[in-house]
């Protein structure tokens, strides 16, 4: 295959070559390149030789579609596209310069080798990997109409001698490209997502107390707001309730937040021991709606932990995550959830019968909502 040249107004896509090897040296510095794909690490100027003067044997024997992404008018190195194709398929890997990024130039760049893809080579299917957490380039894909379809677990392994890591994975079938244009509201609301997750999980003030990410510190005061019976009466958690459940929870925010599907927050006094937990999940992607649970140690309730707490991360996840209502539920007769609901703005809707499995049994649910044009 004879490499091609693409255009549009302001990108020229490109075969490498060797007079590149500089600018792309120099972009594989960045530390989210070496992050985020497969490019050697630490990346040296004889990988950059390497990486230009293999792309014409590839374009020739048919096995990688290499492109060099550069400014029109300038010349100037802005990014990678590549087409790795097998079997009538392929799968379409990329990174951006640093210096280029904020301009949706991959997203441009992509549609043009995607557009070529479908209507030149005529593949029935182009695919993308990428390593959960990585939210800028799954929004990129998600502006190119791709659907997301799973996650692959421990199925990527960036750099030798690296742990297996879960990876998205998203498809594209002809006549799925989405056309350049504006963010729709769901694209706006994946941009505001991934902005947010791309960033350290925040420590959040709430007057009185502060909401903060949980930590293995927390393991010993969450054993013992664990063990409390109300918590074995009207949550899930395990009995009976081990430091091991704990540190698994500590684990489980951490990969909630890498992964963008929700938030877990400890409440707490500032600098001090953790009273409660507000635990936020985002229903499917880019989240329009979200699920709320939330706990308070047995000491400080009647404090208004669980109210401040759980209007906090409300007022978070409207401003930070852009969702539209936020849901609650408890089984019947857990008053005390009910109560801090209601005072944090919830609207309780209704009963759903045998809703939840309790410990193999089923039970009702109270379920209320709160909106983001509800009063704050």
């Amino acid at each position: 295959m004879d490499p091609v040249v693409l255009t549009d107004d302001e990108l020229t896509l490109r075969c490498w070559r060797p007079d590149d090897a500089p600018a792309v040296y120099r972009a594989c510095q960045d530390p989210d390149i070496r992050r985020w794909t497969t490019v050697p690490s630490p990346y040296a100027e004889e990988d950059a030789v390497r990486f230009v003067t293999d792309a014409p044997g590839r374009w020739a024997d048919g096995t990688v579609a290499g492109f060099g992404v550069f400014d029109s008018a300038s010349g100037a190195l802005l990014g990678s596209q590549g087409l790795d194709l097998a079997g009538g398929s392929a799968e379409l890997g990329y990174w951006s310069a640093p210096w280029a990024r904020g301009r949706r130039v991959t997203e441009r760049a992509g549609r043009l080798v995607l557009r070529w893809a479908f209507d030149t080579l005529a593949l029935h299917r182009v695919r993308w990997r990428a390593v959960v957490g990585n939210h800028a380039s799954r929004l990129v894909v998600a502006r190119l109409g791709m659907r997301l379809e799973g996650v692959v677990r421990s199925g990527l392994l960036p750099h030798d001698g690296d742990e297996p890591q879960d990876g998205w994975l998203a498809g594209l079938l002809p006549g799925e490209l989405r056309p350049a244009g504006p963010d729709d509201p769901a694209l706006a609301r994946a941009a505001r997502q991934a902005r947010t997750y791309l960033a350290a999980q925040p420590t959040i003030d709430a007057g009185r107390y502060v909401l903060r990410p949980l930590a293995e510190a927390d393991v010993p005061a969450l054993v013992e707001l664990c063990r409390d019976p109300a918590m074995a009466e009207f949550t899930t958690v395990p009995v009976p309730y081990q430091p091991s459940h704990a540190a698994f929870f500590v684990r489980l925010a951490r990969d909630r937040w890498a992964a963008g599907d929700g938030a877990i927050f400890a409440v707490a006094e500032p600098a001090g021991r953790l009273l409660g937990t507000m635990d936020l999940r985002l229903v499917d992607w880019p989240a329009r709606i979200a699920e709320v649970g939330y706990s308070v140690a047995p000491q400080a309730r009647g404090r208004g932990v669980g109210t401040t707490g759980l209007s906090a991360v409300c007022d978070w996840a409207f401003d930070a995550l852009a969702v539209d209502r936020i849901e609650w539920r408890a089984y019947v007769g857990n008053l005390a959830s009910r109560r801090v609901a209601e005072k944090a703005g919830f609207t309780v809707e209704g009963t759903e019968r045998g809703h939840t499995l309790h410990r193999g049994t089923p039970v009702d649910t109270w379920y209320g909502a709160k909106l983001s044009t509800d009063p704050r």
